[in-house]
């Protein structure tokens, strides 16, 4: 009988060879085991280099999950708190009336400041100073904690400034510190990726014919937070900049994070059960979604409701790549891709095989 990594792969072989994917990689750990690691196809059309366990691939939000780890691992250093004003590590955040916004509303996307102010565009990105500043003198587009919107962008900037604040540190740093060496993990999770290790990454392409919204005069985010382009994920300056808000990963080393995340190895249990449990329903104002989060990340897994999958937590990237993990069976999961396709089609093919080959074995 196939294993779930025979499984697995022959879905990915399947997808390369029908021209519905290009390159990819899958990774799963079911309680602190790796059962799946598979990869298929090209890291590089144009060279037609392939993909290998160790590509890491830029995979916008995503990234998501380290910069909350990062949260949650200061908070564990005990240098702040998850109910500590933003304002107390980083004074100027509190201008009109954002003084009473917290860490937690940072990780509920709920302080209000969802859309990078004005003048900032994605040039802007690899000068921290000026988009922290930016940010700090925004005005909140409702009172800190009394909504929530997705914060594309400036989430990352958000956490990473109170970490800064609060060690002196980047956030590059700090996932180089607390994470990726602990883990054995360097060189398959960065926020800024060093020049030395462009080469290695996998080059994303924009699935044909990309499909672009249409303007809308009401959005909250520019297009350029809404709708991912391998233009950006390719930049050289984005690439090497830190940028928490999005992050670039091998598929293998981000689900060996969040399986070091779930048995113990970062966080305690208290905690990991704190940081799991709801923390904000409503709708999202950014997108009018109905929205159950966590500290740190949306709850449910991707295809089903968040009451029904309501121990998983993970974030999705723009193009079609994700990221979960699930305490109730110990399982982590990622996908990594090369073509950014306005679904997610591919991860849901692979989360359903992925459930119903591993969730057995608990």
């Amino acid at each position: 009988m196939p294993s779930p990594q025979q499984k697995v792969q022959g879905v990915l072989d399947e997808l390369v060879d029908t021209g519905a994917e290009t390159g990819l990689q899958i990774a799963a750990f079911h309680q602190g085991a790796r059962v799946v690691d598979a990869v298929a196809g090209v890291a590089d059309s144009r060279t037609g280099r392939r993909v290998t366990h160790g590509t890491p691939f830029f995979s916008f939000s995503a990234g998501k999950v380290m910069t909350s780890l990062i949260a949650h691992l200061l908070v564990g250093t005990g240098a702040v708190g998850y109910d500590t004003p933003v304002a107390d590590v980083w004074p100027e955040f509190g201008a009109h009336g954002k003084e009473t916004a917290t860490l937690r509303h940072v990780l509920t996307h709920s302080v209000g400041v969802p859309a990078m102010p004005g003048g900032i565009g994605p040039a802007d990105l690899a000068d921290w100073s000026r988009v922290c500043a930016a940010i700090a003198d925004a005005e909140p587009r409702w009172r800190p904690g009394t909504g929530t919107g997705y914060h594309s962008f400036t989430y990352g900037f958000l956490v990473g400034e109170v970490a800064r604040r609060a060690t002196g540190k980047p956030m590059g740093q700090l996932l180089h510190e607390w994470v990726t060496v602990p883990l054995g993990l360097d060189g398959d999770l960065y926020f800024g990726v060093p020049r030395a290790d462009l080469i290695r990454l996998a080059r994303l392409e924009d699935a044909t014919p990309r499909q672009v919204a249409p303007p809308d005069g009401d959005a909250i985010l520019a297009p350029w937070e809404m709708q991912p382009t391998a233009a950006m994920g390719n930049s050289a300056e984005i690439l090497q900049a830190d940028i928490p808000s999005v992050g670039t990963f091998t598929a293998r080393g981000i689900a060996a994070m969040n399986a070091a995340v779930l048995d113990g190895r970062l966080i305690d249990s208290h905690q990991l059960d704190e940081l799991t449990a709801v923390a904000f329903e409503g709708t999202d104002q950014v997108f009018g979604n109905q929205a159950r989060l966590a500290l740190g990340y949306p709850l449910g897994r991707i295809g089903t409701r968040p009451d029904e999958t309501p121990t998983t937590f993970g974030w999705i990237g723009g193009g079609g790549s994700y990221v979960y993990a699930d305490t109730a069976t110990g399982t982590s999961f990622a996908m990594t891709k090369t073509r950014l396709t306005p679904h997610f089609n591919t991860a849901q093919r692979l989360v359903d095989l992925i459930t119903a080959e591993i969730n057995p074995l608990a």
